[in-house]
């Protein structure tokens, strides 16, 4: 999203708030959804459905909208992701109680919430790269890349979640965790190299290791030709 339309959005909302938070919320849905998707801690699949956490989320917006009105520091959907992670952590908070302490990190970057980012990286990347008929191995290959990706610094860790697991543009990733857009593209590069090596080392007697790079291959194509 350019600042032009950043502008015009909130143009928008100072005349009709409810109207435009509504129609902004349902085109970003999907990535919002994707959001829920990847931080849900796994010991609530099936417990917890992640429509029901962003319609909790939407209520909480259209309850604050007009706060965000007064100071708008990031752009409508940047928003937006806050009020839904900030939803997550209360939907942790309810459905884990004293377990949360064993459910993952909180980590405060800017308004950002890393649930056990690794842990959530290694299952999703390597649901990606195994089969059913390598469930067998499976287990051991999470707990592997969970181990090397914590080699990673977190920030380094939520860039490769935002950018290839929620779909955040490098501008939007910036805004997340407060960097300079060329910043978050350096980290991008250099988290990207080191994650592909993992994925190598990780897979490589189990899977085909050019599938490690093909599908972020696809992903950086896809954004260079469909956002700015």
């Amino acid at each position: 999203m350019t600042d032009d339309a950043d502008e015009d959005i909130l143009k928008r909302l100072h005349s009709d708030s409810q109207q435009v938070l509504a129609e902004q919320f349902s085109q970003h849905r999907q990535r919002l959804w994707s959001t829920v998707n990847f931080r849900l801690d796994r010991r609530l699949i099936g417990r917890v459905d992640a429509d029901d956490v962003l319609q909790e989320a939407y209520l909480d917006a259209l309850q604050r909208i007009n706060h965000y009105l007064k100071r708008p520091d990031v752009s409508l959907f940047v928003w937006l992701r806050s009020i839904v992670t900030q939803t997550l952590i209360d939907v942790h908070r309810r459905h884990l109680g004293a377990q949360m302490r064993d459910a993952g990190r909180e980590v405060s970057l800017r308004g950002a919430y890393t649930q056990a980012t690794s842990i959530s990286l290694a299952a999703h990347l390597l649901g990606r790269f195994t089969s059913p008929s390598q469930a067998a191995v499976r287990g051991e290959q999470i707990e592997q890349l969970q181990q090397a990706l914590d080699q990673m610094s977190e920030v380094d860790q939520e860039v490769v979640a935002l950018r290839h697991f929620e779909e955040l543009t490098n501008k939007e990733v910036a805004e997340v965790l407060g960097l300079t857009q060329k910043a978050a593209s350096i980290r991008y590069v250099r988290a990207l190299a080191r994650l592909k090596d993992f994925l190598v080392d990780v897979i490589g007697p189990y899977g085909d290791p050019d599938s490690t790079t093909s599908v972020f291959r696809r992903r950086d194509s896809h954004e260079r030709t469909q956002r700015p």
